[in-house]
């Protein structure tokens, strides 16, 4: 027995021993333990948060979403932080901008609220311990003190609400003024500018930006306001709360939490599904069904005539399928990770919570003393205050993972947006292609580039015409038009008018040989169906002048009347009410009285060059003469595509294209020509006859 009791006498020596030097450096292990904790909570959520690293390129996602229409998987990792920190400068420019000092003022309100919370947990306890000692005065104090104390914490939650949609409209202002300067910023040089129609018709990437500019812009800025307080409050409350809490029961219970804590959370992160997927996935969804709305707005008189109701109800319900399938599938994975979250952030983490708050009372610590019921019921209190605070930190930091994966794919639908509008003003296109576009000849034209030159004249030397799917309409157009000489343009549908005219404003890529031209403003289009904005009728004359403009550059409203006795239209003023009237004018005037106004809109303007397409095929053609007198006194130079003989006088030279690829430029001799003209409707005439 001796000899085997020596041993055990000498073992609970030595654990006494070491029991009495911990007691003596306690201070100093728990100072240890406190900075080792708050070290490793700001480890945990940079690593958790900020440093998962992947090798792929910035614009992967927006390839990957190309690929068979399908949305590439968007993820909180390198990329996200990588696009977030773009718009980030976007949104924040400086340190003294106002986003900036709303942040300044949004963190000073979320450290004063935690002060409040820390404050509230100690009153809590001293509370419970009055009335558990009976003490009523003391009791009344401490509810005076809540009420207090009441008043700065209502005023700090209500501000910080105020401050973050604040914050959120900031954001959305700034991130809206610089997308709306791409989207519609004019064109400086080569394929620079004219943003919104080519996102249009010259690419596939993008279906619905209208969308991207009001509703997923504003979700982000929504989500990225929120999304600093649900990361930033909770780290700070998890470190506060728990120093507190440690001095409490001991930094030795909250190593012990937090061992706990981490082992289930990374159960539950690995349980987390990838919601920003679905989000980025949920939008784009939402998007598709809203395009195949506005499509049924913008050609319902087609759809009326051909009877397609039930072809385009049948797309609709298609599109709202996908959606509510697609949101089905969320709400179940919501439905299944709600349980495992609240099991374990609330419930699981709750019981490690109450174990830890029960050691001061069943166990001695040193330098932890227990006194009367009261103490350690006021002791209790204010440990379970701190911790159900602290849990619900951690918890809102878990929760903000979530909020975070969701901000990720907004991220990825706004810098889809930017990064597809930085590729337009680049001149880089991503189309889908006619057969055979790409082969032989026809690959070697589409992979070129031309020379676009600022000229006085417009000259084409061996310029290809393509249109934005590659079929190329003709190989090598030559001809030029000096001012003055007017070019009528005649040829099938399909043969390239419109395409040469959408080439000289600037709107598609020139893939060979040399242009010159003057600059597009120099010239202005009359189209058949005349454009009228959204205003009064003084600006569907002026336009895209404002009244300022007008105004600043000397013409008055006197003027403007000269302007519409050009085209016999000067009684509209008094008809519709005045210049400052406003009506939906598309609907309010017949196609003669757009087509007129498109006139005197070009009388106002008075530009180099005047694109008439099929301009004056709904005015008299006596009207349509005068017109055209008084737009070559003006000194506009003309290039026409019309099918009338009645205007071939007014041009000197004339484009025929075949349709076939070929074409003719020469001189145009209008009396030869309608002489010609008679004699081939003399000869159809008679072989009808027969």
């Amino acid at each position: 027995m001796a000899i085997i009791s020596k041993p055990r006498l000498f073992k609970d020596q030595r654990v006494k021993h070491l029991a009495q030097v911990y007691a003596t450096n306690r201070p100093l292990v728990q100072r240890g333990l406190t900075v080792g904790f708050v070290l490793y909570v700001l480890t945990a959520a940079y690593r958790g948060l900020f440093a998962r690293q992947v090798s792929r390129r910035r614009d992967e996602g927006k390839d990957a979403a190309r690929k068979d229409g399908k949305s590439a998987r968007v993820a909180v990792d390198a990329i996200f932080y990588q696009r977030l920190g773009i718009i980030l400068r976007i949104v924040i420019p400086s340190m003294r901008s106002k986003e900036a000092l709303l942040l300044v003022m949004h963190s000073s309100l979320l450290i004063f609220r935690t002060a409040i919370s820390l404050y509230v947990a100690a009153l809590d306890g001293k509370i419970v311990a009055s009335l558990v000692r009976g003490e009523s005065l003391q009791f009344l104090l401490n509810i005076i003190r809540w009420l207090l104390v009441a008043i700065p914490a209502t005023w700090t939650n209500s501000w910080l609400s105020y401050v973050q949609n604040k914050l959120a409209l900031a954001y959305r202002t700034r991130l809206t003024k610089e997308v709306l300067t791409q989207y519609l910023g004019d064109e400086v040089d080569g394929p620079d500018g004219k943003v919104y129609y080519k996102l249009s018709n010259l690419d596939d990437c993008i279906k619905n930006p209208d969308q991207m500019i009001t509703h997923d812009i504003q979700r982000f800025s929504t989500h990225l306001a929120a999304i600093y307080a649900n990361l930033a409050k909770p780290i700070l409350d998890v470190i506060l709360y728990n120093y507190q809490l440690s001095q409490n029961v001991g930094a030795e219970g909250l190593v012990l939490l937090t061992v706990l804590v981490q082992t289930s959370a990374a159960l539950l992160r690995a349980l987390t599904p990838s919601f920003g997927t679905y989000t980025a996935q949920s939008a784009a969804l939402a998007g598709s069904l809203r395009h195949t709305h506005s499509r049924l707005s913008e050609f319902a008189e087609e759809i009326a005539f051909f009877g397609g109701e039930e072809t385009e109800k049948r797309l609709i319900e298609q599109e709202y399928a996908a959606l509510v399938q697609h949101e089905q599938g969320v709400m179940n994975k919501r439905w299944w990770y709600g349980c495992a979250e609240e099991g374990i952030v609330k419930w699981l983490w709750g019981s490690f919570g109450l174990v830890v708050c029960a050691i001061p009372v069943f166990f001695k610590l040193p330098g932890l003393s227990n006194f009367d019921l009261g103490s350690r019921t006021e002791g209790f209190v204010t440990n379970r205050r701190l911790l159900l605070s602290s849990s619900d930190a951690i918890g809102r930091v878990m929760y903000s993972y979530k909020d975070l994966a969701e901000l990720a794919g907004y991220t990825s639908r706004v810098s889809l947006l930017l990064d597809t509008m930085s590729d337009m003003r680049k001149g880089r296109f991503e189309k889908a292609l006619v057969s055979g576009a790409t082969e032989g000849e026809n690959g070697k034209i589409l992979r070129g580039r031309g020379q676009v030159l600022l000229s006085d004249d417009i000259q084409f030397d061996n310029v290809p015409i393509v249109t934005p799917n590659g079929d190329i309409l003709l190989r090598n157009l030559t001809f030029n038009v000096k001012p003055g000489e007017h070019l009528l343009i005649v040829g099938p549908n399909g043969a390239g008018k419109s395409s040469l005219f959408r080439i000289l404003g600037g709107l598609w890529p020139v893939y060979g040989g040399i242009v010159r031209k003057p600059h597009a403003s120099d010239f202005m289009l009359i189209p058949q169906r005349p454009y009228l904005s959204l205003g009064t009728l003084r600006d569907q004359v002026i336009y895209p002048h404002s009244q300022q403009d007008m105004e600043a550059s000397g013409v008055t409203d006197a003027n403007l009347i000269e302007v519409l006795e050009r085209v016999q239209m000067e009684s509209i003023v008094e008809r519709e009410g005045g210049w400052d009237v406003t009506r939906e004018w598309r609907d309010a005037l017949s196609g003669g009285d757009k087509q007129k106004i498109a006139w005197a809109r070009l009388f106002y303007h008075r530009p180099k060059y005047a694109i008439l397409d099929e301009a004056t095929s709904l005015v008299p053609p006596d009207m349509e003469g005068t017109m055209m007198e008084q737009a070559t006194a003006l000194g506009i130079t003309l290039l026409t595509v019309s099918h009338r003989p009645s205007l071939w006088k007014y041009h000197s030279t004339i484009l025929q294209l075949d349709g076939q690829g070929g074409y003719i430029f020469t001189k145009l001799d209008a009396e030869r020509r309608l002489a010609l003209q008679e004699e081939k409707q003399e000869l159809e005439t008679k072989l009808l006859e027969m």
